[in-house]
């Protein structure tokens, strides 16, 4: 008795099997095949999550191509593609380098989303989160990390309309080893990066009491803002500030002692042999005497 085919298969078969696959695998597979195919990989049912991130990942450095607009016009047309056929059940979506046009789709299409990653976006500004803020108030977990044109004011009314956030990663590039972006981000992208710190700070303490978990990356956050983090945020489990080259172990244990059960993953610093062996050696000499760690290898 011969086996069925493929061409055999229901829909609702093939969607099962589809299933198993990453977004990619389906989006450069089954859908690429023929018309039942593409109906099978669009069903809904695989649309509560889109992830992009395992692919980012899986390369081990950025690729300048990932900054042109060619390449943000790709990812837009794709979450674009994922928010019309989930029908509204998209609760994970896990990007970069998508822009404020497809973003403003997502705002009005996914009411039941939890769950946004955008990192390294250029294009998304507080145009496009004032209508993710006001569409998507399930949210609970926001990761706008490397996003320069996002400022306190979408920090505030993500506060202030999703009451369930308990994660914000909002880390910055790495400004004490310029070169691991050199000749990959733009000069003028990096040369944009956020300087009022502090005024997120007081969106973060104001608006979101609720965060459990905190990152804050190479932030140029000042003790008095990590202070007011800490008061309006009572129930922080974990504070991530690596590289944060304003405060020193004295002011984070000042700002955290009301905490308990606290992680934190301090301030150490790692500094390139390039970087030391300048006039600015004095500087960093003062570093290692506030922080007084042996994380400086020479």
């Amino acid at each position: 008795m011969a086996e069925p085919s493929w061409a055999e298969l229901t829909q609702e078969c093939l969607t099962n099997i589809f299933s198993r696959l990453t977004t990619e695998q389906r989006w450069r597979g089954p859908m690429l095949v023929c018309k039942l195919w593409l109906r099978a990989a669009t069903d809904s049912s695989l649309f509560s999550h889109f992830n992009l991130e395992p692919r980012f990942d899986s390369t081990p450095t950025e690729s300048p191509a990932w900054w042109s607009p060619q390449f943000e016009a790709k990812i837009d047309s794709m979450l674009r593609s994922a928010v019309q056929w989930s029908l509204g059940s998209l609760s994970l979506i896990r990007i970069r380098h998508c822009s404020d046009s497809s973003l403003q789709l997502v705002a009005q299409g996914c009411p039941n989303l939890e769950v946004l990653s955008i990192k390294s976006c250029a294009n998304v500004t507080d145009r496009s989160m004032a209508k993710i803020a006001l569409g998507c108030q399930k949210l609970q977990e926001v990761d706008i990390s490397y996003c320069h044109e996002i400022s306190n004011v979408s920090l505030s009314l993500i506060g202030k309309h999703c009451p369930n956030i308990k994660t914000l990663k909002r880390n910055f590039f790495n400004t004490l080893d310029p070169s691991q972006q050199k000749g990959i981000v733009p000069d003028s992208y990096l040369s944009a990066c956020p300087q009022d710190v502090d005024s997120e700070a007081v969106a973060i303490a104001k608006f979101m009491p609720n965060l459990e978990h905190l990152e804050l990356c190479f932030s140029k956050l000042s003790a008095k803002a990590l202070t007011l983090i800490c008061k309006g945020c009572p129930n922080l489990k974990y504070l991530d500030l690596f590289g944060c080259v304003n405060l020193t172990s004295r002011d984070i244990v000042n700002a955290t002692s009301s905490l308990e059960n606290l992680e934190i993953r301090k301030p150490n610093f790692y500094i390139p042999r390039s970087v030391f062996h300048t006039e600015r050696y004095g500087h960093w000499r003062l570093y290692d005497e506030r922080f007084q760690t042996d994380i400086f290898r020479i």
